[in-house]
């Protein structure tokens, strides 16, 4: 039996010696790797403002901020992501209000979103079809007015903005990109994370790069950008003193060590892209004639994916729990990608979601299963992992 690795930071000793660097220097904070960090995602993105912040969920929470989003507004998104992009909602006490996903990308599904905008605009009972079946009793608003859409670039392959965005101008939504999977992936050529009013990337250990924790949002919206840049650091706007503070503001800083990584990473994107790209067509190879799963496929808007996990799907008849546990007899760890948010027990609890009301969501949460997957795993692992899974199907 061999012991395979589920995710690896791809580092070198360029990425462990800028950081070894800051650690010879007394900023620790606030100093030029950041400046550095942020003028690359400028350059990389052709955008005027990218803001380093301390994750990807500290990314959404501000954009949310800046843009208006306040408690008892509605927010349109999906229920097949990770749970951050719902929770900076219920931070602000904000509705999350959501929409079931294509059944092949997992994406936010754009007709579906469009009924659920006309309706929700519209009001009256129309409307009710797709709120919640509660409100939480105590500090929240119920029948709040309709102010953005948050949709999610599932595993590295853009949303439909292009049918997404029209929607937004119609009803005057602003719209927050979670590409916090995605960086590196293009929608018809152009960069995600640029496809909306604000985009978000992170950069946890098993993203494209890392800076362990941190993340980046990137805009053209001067105003939301001076605002996100004052509430990272504890609500100091321009010209205030260290112990000024015009903003109700957070501690969502990104250190220097951190930033360092990231400008060192950030150098190397296009090869780290590059060989993920060469994991996944070695997994697409080995796999591809095996029945009783499906492979991610990348839809025709996508000019080009960024592979952040390997995500397969087991036919229905397949137990997930034991197949895992087979692979777990090998020395393969698999994990279940996502989990539908809204069957989490606190939303379950918060707004009384129950099994069925979204059924792309639950169908491929139920059999979708992230197999190993970096930029560091070599083709004899990807032949050992490939032929694990073809026996555990015995």
């Amino acid at each position: 039996m061999r012991n395979i690795n589920m995710s690896y930071p791809d580092l070198n000793d360029d990425d462990r010696n800028i950081v070894q660097a800051v650690l010879q220097t007394p900023n620790l904070s606030m100093g030029k790797y950041i400046q550095q960090f942020e003028r690359s995602f400028c350059d990389l993105m052709n955008c005027h403002h990218a803001i380093g912040v301390s994750s990807g969920t500290a990314g959404l929470h501000l954009c949310l901020r800046a843009l208006g989003i306040e408690a008892g507004d509605l927010v349109l998104t999906t229920p097949f992501s990770f749970v951050a992009s719902t929770n900076v909602m219920l931070f602000e006490k904000a509705l999350p209000v959501y929409v079931d996903v294509d059944p092949v990308t997992g994406n936010i599904d754009p007709q579906q979103l469009e009924q659920a905008a006309q309706d929700l605009v519209e009001g009256g009972s129309k409307a009710q079809k797709w709120l919640p079946k509660q409100i939480p009793a105590k500090g929240w608003q119920a029948g709040g007015e309709l102010k953005a859409l948050l949709p999610v670039d599932v595993f590295g392959q853009p949303a439909d903005y292009d049918l997404i965005n029209p929607l937004a101008r119609r009803y005057n939504l602003r719209v927050i990109e979670d590409s916090c999977e995605a960086l590196g992936a293009e929608y018809k050529g152009r960069n995600a994370g640029m496809l909306a009013d604000c985009g978000v990337f992170a950069f946890y250990p098993n993203k494209q790069i890392t800076t362990a924790e941190g993340g980046m949002i990137v805009t053209n919206d001067a105003k939301a950008a001076m605002l996100m840049n004052a509430m990272r650091n504890q609500g100091r706007a321009p010209g205030d003193t260290w112990l000024d503070h015009t903003y109700l503001g957070y501690n969502y800083r990104l250190d220097e060590m951190s930033a360092a990584l990231g400008v060192s990473q950030l150098a190397r994107l296009e090869e780290l892209l590059t060989k993920r790209q060469q994991v996944a067509d070695w997994y697409a190879a080995y796999l591809s004639d095996i029945d009783e799963i499906e492979l991610p496929v990348v839809v025709e808007n996508t000019t080009r994916v960024s592979w952040f996990v390997y995500v397969i799907r087991l036919a229905k008849k397949i137990d997930r729990t034991i197949f895992a546990e087979k692979l777990k007899l090998k020395g393969i760890p698999v994990r279940p990608y996502f989990s539908p948010i809204h069957l989490q027990p606190y939303m379950q609890e918060m707004f009384g979601y129950q099994e069925g009301d979204y059924p792309v969501t639950e169908d491929l949460g139920a059999r979708s299963l992230a197999i190993p997957f970096s930029g560091r795993m070599t083709e004899d692992e990807v032949t050992y992992v490939s032929q694990g899974i073809k026996e555990a199907l015995l």
